[in-house]
């Protein structure tokens, strides 16, 4: 090592860095929920960078698979519930390699940036900016490609009941995993550098980590309340519940029973309450009527429905008097592998018994995501489509004044998928300044403030009904109208800044 420049060699051996990295996957898992302890999102990311510093690109490529698996496969060990551990070794095993791919130009810009200059506060704000660019640019992808993506575990989305969480109503969750881990990257610098009687060397990260912890919620308008009741059936509504036709429909009607003398604006059920296509079934469609005649308030509910020759999972406003649905939401990316089966015929020769049981074939939906309900704009998301920012956004630019997810959390019942998912609608509440009101069939249900308090709830695995005031808002927060904006500013700065930065470093070297 003497004969390369401090700036570029490891901080730690290669043995020591595996270590870290198995130790810093674990680590990062636990601040998500179920355990929620979000600090160690900053512990996790630090320790990641500092087991890359200096490596190669193969070291670094061992590096970041074992990290990545360590953190991928605690992650989501949830997918095991039902389906076995064939699905969660493919999905875990996919997003082990990306990782670990995504960490390699992290490796270039820990090399290549000192070759380029040698200024300190190159060093100190240069790299780190560079680092959580191109850490940020690897979650974009791993969050849209292959098919959908899986933009699961994003960082930002750790920080859900964190007071850094307000910093996504301004920049987007993107915005935020950037800056979290700029902050670390540029504590690790300054470590490096050793200038500790230079207190302006402290700029950097001091300034990162004010940023983080100062700055407030952007702010929407109150424009009112709707009462909305909202009911959590618990019926037999897994993939794999033995039940009989109309059993979730039971369920989910017994619930709404402490409901039907109450006075609301908006009776609301979960995705696949209704366990038959109301469309196409008379008498379905007579008991959503006399439900809505009796509550005396137009319904939000949800069922696979046909038309147009495809099979969509649909939301629908339904209302007693009027022609059903009035207004519906298909799901914009049904799940690859779940809903759908991406190039079946491939995969089929590769497990045959596994992809035969997915059956129904969802076709996306086209729609907007967004009821009119009394002159009131509802946002929605249909389960996984939470996690989406353009879902999301498009709903808040349409003119939603407060967010209702529907989902469907029974196949994943006693595991942390059901409080991971809740983060995602408590994080959206927060970036897009609107009450949610995040309805499953199982739970856990809640209704969720604009800044991202718990306003009612209901646990898991219980039938139960809430009636809630919900807090309106209007106007858009920066999040919404420039988060998409800087998500892809960041990933193609990161791939020119990298490429830049390499450019420069090899004329460098050849001079020299």
């Amino acid at each position: 090592m003497t004969g390369i420049p401090r700036a570029q060699r490891p901080l730690l051996p290669l043995w020591a860095a595996l270590v870290a990295a198995v130790a810093g996957g674990p680590v990062l898992d636990l601040a998500f929920p179920s355990v929620g302890a979000w600090p160690l999102a900053f512990v996790g990311i630090g320790l990641a960078l500092v087991a890359l510093v200096g490596r190669t690109a193969w070291s670094g490529l061992l590096v970041g698979a074992v990290f990545g698996a360590a953190f991928y496969f605690t992650h989501i060990v949830w997918i095991t519930r039902y389906l076995g551990p064939l699905p969660w070794f493919g999905l875990a095993g996919l997003e082990t390699v990306f990782w670990a791919l995504g960490s390699v130009p992290i490796v270039w810009a820990y090399r290549w940036m000192p070759r380029a200059s040698n200024a300190l506060w190159v060093r100190l704000a240069a790299l780190p900016a560079l680092v959580a660019a191109l850490w940020t640019a690897r979650e974009v992808f791993m969050g849209s490609w292959p098919y959908t993506g899986f933009p699961w575990a994003r960082m930002g989305m750790s920080q859900s009941e964190s007071p850094l969480a307000h910093l996504a109503s301004w920049v987007g969750v993107s915005g935020l995993t950037f800056l979290m881990v700029a902050a670390v990257a540029a504590l690790i610098e300054w470590a490096r550098v050793a200038r500790w009687r230079d207190l302006r060397t402290a700029i950097p990260s001091a300034a990162l980590i004010a940023v983080l912890l100062l700055t407030p919620q952007w702010q929407t308008a109150p424009a009112g309340v709707m009462t909305v009741g909202s009911v959590q059936g618990n019926g037999p509504s897994g993939y794999f519940d033995e039940r009989a036709r109309g059993d979730i429909l039971r369920a989910q009607l017994e619930a709404t029973e402490p409901l039907l003398d109450e006075r609301m604006d908006v009776l609301l059920w979960p995705e696949g309450g209704v366990d038959a296509d109301p469309t196409a079934n008379a008498q379905v469609a007579g008991i959503l009527d006399a439900l809505s005649r009796r509550v005396d308030a137009p319904l939000v509910i949800n069922a696979a429905t046909s038309r147009d020759d495809g099979v969509f999972n649909t939301s629908m406003l339904w209302e007693a008097g009027e022609e059903n649905p009035v207004q519906f939401h298909d799901k914009r990316k049904p799940v690859p592998f779940g809903e759908y089966v991406p190039d079946r015929w491939f995969f089929e020769m590769l497990a045959p018994d596994l992809i035969g049981l997915i059956q129904r074939e969802y076709t996306p939906g086209t729609n907007a995501p967004l009821f009119d309900i009394g002159g009131v704009g509802v946002g929605l998301a249909i389960c996984f489509d939470v996690i989406y920012d353009d879902v999301i956004r498009e709903g808040a630019r349409d003119g939603a004044q407060v967010y209702m997810f529907q989902t469907n959390n029974a196949d994943f019942r006693g595991t942390d998928e059901n409080l991971q998912q809740l983060a995602f609608a408590r994080m959206r509440a927060i970036e897009t300044g609107r009450s949610v009101v995040n309805i499953s069939t199982v739970g856990t249900s809640q209704v969720i403030g604009p800044d991202g308090a718990t306003v009612d709830e209901l646990p898991a695995d219980v039938a139960g009904a809430m009636l809630t005031d919900v807090e309106l808002r209007t106007g858009l927060t920066a999040g919404v109208v420039i988060g998409g904006a800087v998500q892809t500013a960041l990933f193609w700065a990161a791939i020119a800044g990298l490429v830049a930065t390499g450019l420069v470093a090899r004329r460098g070297t050849r001079s020299a």
